[in-house]
């Protein structure tokens, strides 16, 4: 009984000090961490003085450039990410068990997807789940990964693969990747190319951040084709531009063709004998979040409503 009186009688951290913990630790300055929590400066300092004092621990160092976290800030920094999402995943399922799926999650999505598929799933999530609200993120891929391992995201939507043990993926849908051509190019004419029509053509990609990067490198070393590293794409509009200008090939996906190439518009869009191109797309999620049965309740919700709202694009699931 002594010990456990003892274990009681012990501080413990709120919440909302390991809140403050961690927005100091992503923010590295008092000044901005504040603003981000909307406190003031002096109640953020003194919070992350009661933690240190709680803990016996000094989580930063302090100087004039800014705060940095200690050793043993950084082997915390994880752990009191993992409180607060257990916390939030707490309030959360309390909320679906009295008003059934519901709450609000932080998604992030490719911008190579996100705004070709949403539009068209989205409105029947909310009918769905009508109290359910997700906070929409565009970034890279490998950006969106990164800050759901983190904790700054609930979910990704984005092209799989990824090899993060941390991390559980539902494959969605995999969607094919189109040969991209000016209508005045000689594979324009062509009612079938064939594969070794590409040899020695030059070919647009996006820039090597993306993760079809990798995939186009190799296709062009099996087909002979060149990539037109000089002529890197920011988006798939800037790709979809540049072939119009004649400088260059491109392979494009499905959902965007489906939804940004209209005719007439200068392109020709071509499938490639016996070249299978796709991608995948999953939805992923740390692996220990308290909210995973959901997860995997709106990943079968996503894919039935893609199937449903895009039968006319060329998906396979």
């Amino acid at each position: 009984m002594k010990g456990l009186d003892f274990l009681m009688a012990q501080e413990t951290p709120t919440i909302k000090q390991l809140e403050y913990f961690v927005c100091l630790a992503e923010s590295t300055a008092f000044r901005r961490a504040a603003e981000l929590l909307n406190i003031s400066q002096p109640t953020l300092t003194a919070q992350i003085y009661n933690l240190e004092s709680t803990l016996n621990l000094t989580l930063f160092e302090r100087s004039r450039s800014g705060t940095t976290l200690t050793p043993a800030g950084r082997d915390l920094l994880g752990n009191a990410r993992r409180v607060i999402e257990e916390m939030n995943g707490l309030v959360d399922q309390a909320t679906m068990i009295n008003r059934g799926p519901g709450g609000t999650f932080r998604i992030g999505v490719s911008p190579t997807v996100g705004p070709y598929l949403l539009p068209n799933i989205l409105p029947g999530l909310h009918q769905a789940y009508s109290s359910l609200k997700l906070y929409v993120r565009e970034n890279k891929p490998k950006t969106l990964e990164l800050d759901l391992l983190e904790g700054r995201l609930d979910l990704v939507l984005i092209p799989g693969p990824f090899g993060n043990t941390g991390l559980t993926a539902e494959v969605l849908f995999h969607e094919p990747l189109q040969l991209v051509v000016p209508d005045d190019h000689k594979l324009a004419k062509l009612k079938k190319v064939q594969a070794h029509h590409l040899e020695g053509q030059n070919i647009l990609t996006l820039e090597g951040q993306n993760s079809s990067y990798h995939q186009m490198e190799l296709l062009c070393v099996e087909l002979g084709a060149n990539i037109a590293r000089d002529y890197e794409g920011t988006s798939l509009d800037a790709l979809r531009q540049m072939v119009m200008m004649g400088m260059g090939l491109t392979f494009l996906p499905e959902l965007y063709i489906y939804s940004e190439i209209h005719q007439p518009q200068g392109l020709i869009v071509r499938e490639v004998d016996k070249l299978e191109m796709s991608r995948t797309h999953v939805l992923a999620w740390r692996r220990n979040s308290p909210n995973r049965n959901f997860y995997m309740q709106l990943a079968e919700q996503i894919r039935s409503l893609a199937k449903t709202n895009l039968s006319d694009v060329n998906l396979s699931f």
